[in-house]
């Protein structure tokens, strides 16, 4: 799913980034691309995830931690109902709670940081997206980074400070997004975790079994994964304003047309 899971990060991106200020399409490109590549670090609790193999034996390393990590927690908080699992994959990093976390903990760091921190963050999202989705991202990015340094005010280095914070909001809604892309499948996703339900710490919250998403499948690939990112270009600042005019345009010289 990893496709699917950044171009839901994307459309997540693209329809948070006006509610942030983020008005400006390269504002809005900049933004959705980073939540688009954190739409896929929940998966760094699995050794072949692609976010494990980014950096190789550095995001390897970290991959292997949080899966300790995460078996840690299971083991401390299983319900009497919870199944009999090693508590790795689809657990601490699948949670509202981890993806609060980590966006409080880029927000943090990014402020304390300054613009190495915020310029890391952007890379490390850009990256995952531009693995998951090709490297056309990476024109579309270097068309936004263009615009915003022939745009900005001449004291750039200030405004990428000012950008810690919805750096926050873009880690978060990416991991969160994850999240609810995962409760779809069959498998499904204890996001709620440590809320207990039924007597399960770690509940997987999935539709009925009759509306459960089976990953990569024909659904996915060719009636999911085209919509969603259909819907990550009406989303694009501008874009569904230009088509309603151009649609009332034509209306109305339907209308006065001779008949």
């Amino acid at each position: 799913m990893g496709r699917t899971h950044a171009a839901t990060g994307l459309l997540a991106g693209m329809a948070l980034a006006p509610a942030l200020g983020l008005a400006a399409p390269h504002q809005a490109v900049v933004f959705a691309a980073t939540t688009a590549g954190f739409a896929l670090l929940p998966d760094l609790d699995h050794p072949s995830a692609s976010a494990t193999r980014l950096f190789g034996w550095l995001t390897g390393a970290l991959s292997w931690l949080l899966r300790r990590v995460s078996a840690a927690v299971y083991a401390l908080t299983k319900g009497p109902r919870d199944e009999n699992s090693k508590g790795t994959h689809r657990h601490l990093s699948h949670t509202l709670l981890f993806a609060v976390g980590l966006g409080v903990a880029a927000y943090a760091g990014c402020s304390a940081g300054g613009p190495w921190a915020v310029l890391g963050v952007m890379l490390f999202g850009l990256l995952l997206a531009v693995a998951a989705l090709g490297d056309w991202l990476l024109l579309v990015y270097g068309g936004a980074v263009a615009w915003w340094y022939f745009t900005a005010p001449d004291d750039r280095v200030a405004q990428l400070a000012d950008i810690s914070g919805w750096l926050g909001v873009a880690v978060a809604a990416g991991c969160f997004v994850h999240c609810l892309g995962d409760s779809l499948t069959e498998s499904g996703c204890p996001f709620l975790f440590p809320l207990p339900i039924a007597g399960e710490t770690w509940y997987e919250i999935r539709p009925p079994k009759h509306l459960r998403l089976h990953t990569g499948k024909k659904v996915e690939t060719r009636l999911v994964f085209p919509l969603v990112i259909a819907g990550c270009v009406l989303a694009a600042p501008g874009v569904w304003d230009h088509l309603v005019a151009l649609a009332h345009g034509a209306a109305a010289a339907t209308a006065g047309a001779p008949r």
